[in-house]
């Protein structure tokens, strides 16, 4: 071989060097990259699924509150609890209502207000035949 297909060679080899360097490290920066994007997105779905995890135990908490409300709707004791509260009383029964100082307060002026609105209607009536004649 003579001296320039050596050289040419050798320029050959360096270029095919330098290729393969840049494309080794553009690879393995592809990698680093997608595995850090890998790294992020795992770390956010797990947050998701202990918030998910989180809510399932609510919500099932709540399923058991509810289930214990429903079974305690199913007595017939409860039903009648709702229905005494309401007002309503057995047969033979007497109802008797205990009113608190303030209610019996709120009574007696809901009462004179009755009176006074009572006056008034009759003093409107009073004139409104009045005026008819």
């Amino acid at each position: 071989m003579t001296e320039r297909e050596k050289k040419r060679g050798s320029i050959e080899d360096k270029i095919f060097k330098i290729l393969f360097s840049i494309l080794t490290i553009s690879l393995i920066g592809f990698l680093l990259i997608s595995n850090l994007k890998i790294n992020q997105k795992k770390s956010k779905l797990t947050d998701e699924i202990e918030s998910l995890k989180k809510e399932i135990q609510v919500l099932e908490e709540k399923k058991t509150r509810l289930e214990a409300g429903i079974s305690a709707t199913e007595k017939e004791s409860y039903w009648e609890e709702k229905i005494r509260q309401q007002g309503f009383v057995r047969e033979g029964e007497n109802p008797v209502v205990v009113l608190q100082p303030e209610e019996l307060q709120e009574e007696k002026t809901t009462e004179n207000q009755n009176l006074s609105e009572k006056f008034f209607e009759k003093i409107k009536d009073f004139f409104a035949r009045v005026i008819q004649w």
